[in-house]
């Protein structure tokens, strides 16, 4: 399809086995894609982490995603809202969070696949941002082909909408623990709260959307174009927003800006 297939395709053929950490975004959905066309099945597994910062629309697409390419997948259950270190939402909460998930996927391979390497759809894109996920893949040896081959989250998409895949133009869906400010404790209930109302915003057609949970108060982040049509929704979502916990809503004249609330850090 392009260079960067045939890139994959050689790092794949490299490797005896491999264990992919499925979110059910673009980027690791094409990973697990890419392993599935260069290895056999029963070598190219793909292994979701689900736990309470996974949108349950995300757990969904990333279960279709496996059906529809046939790709052997597993559900694990990294319990990343047990680590205190997680819990309690310091600068490097992604690094603790992806500790869990890379831990319980050295566990699954230790017993079903010894052989096989952790895989995640880290890209060329991301080492140009704070994410401390990426010292934890280094840590636990989880290796990301998508950088390794030179791509960036524009070649990405490119690859994956030659590819067919359902989910090349899907809007980025970081964890729901990205909604909260660091030093903010992130709790199940909080967590699922902030997930409702992601899904309130959803059903008004703001798909690329992001609230931001500041105790009783909720900010809603969209795309900066959308901002005036979201301000004509916002009594009806207040409402709604009201109903379910949230004291006050207001929508982010800013828009939406990923990773917004790492501005704090340094300050």
């Amino acid at each position: 399809m392009n260079k960067h297939f045939d890139l994959l395709k050689e790092w794949f053929s490299k490797q005896k086995g491999t264990l992919t950490a499925l979110s059910g975004g673009v980027d690791s959905c094409l990973v697990a894609w890419a392993a599935r066309q260069s290895l056999p099945k029963e070598r190219a597994i793909a292994i979701i982490g689900d736990s309470p910062s996974l949108k349950r629309r995300d757990l969904q697409t990333a279960i279709a995603f496996c059906e529809e390419n046939d790709i052997q997948y597993a559900i694990i259950h990294p319990g990343e809202i047990n680590d205190p270190n997680y819990r309690q939402n310091p600068e490097d909460r992604c690094f603790w969070c992806k500790s869990s998930l890379y831990t319980e996927m050295g566990e699954y391979r230790n017993q079903h696949y010894p052989d096989f390497i952790l895989l995640n759809g880290n890209n060329k894109s991301d080492f140009g941002d704070y994410r401390p996920g990426l010292k934890a893949a280094e840590k636990y040896h989880s290796y990301s082909p998508l950088a390794e081959c030179g791509m960036t989250k524009e070649d990405i998409r490119a690859l994956a909408k030659a590819a067919g895949l359902k989910v090349w133009d899907k809007p980025a869906s970081p964890c729901l623990s990205s909604r909260f400010p660091y030093g903010e404790l992130i709790t199940v209930e909080k967590l699922s709260l902030v997930e409702k109302a992601e899904e309130i915003v959803s059903s008004y057609g703001f798909i690329d959307a992001r609230v931001r949970y500041f105790g009783e108060k909720a900010r809603i982040e969209v795309p900066q174009y959308q901002v005036s049509l979201l301000k004509t929704k916002m009594p009806e979502i207040s409402r709604q927003f009201e109903s379910i916990g949230f004291k006050s809503t207001e929508a982010d004249e800013e828009g939406l800006v990923s990773g917004k609330l790492n501005r704090a850090i340094g300050k």
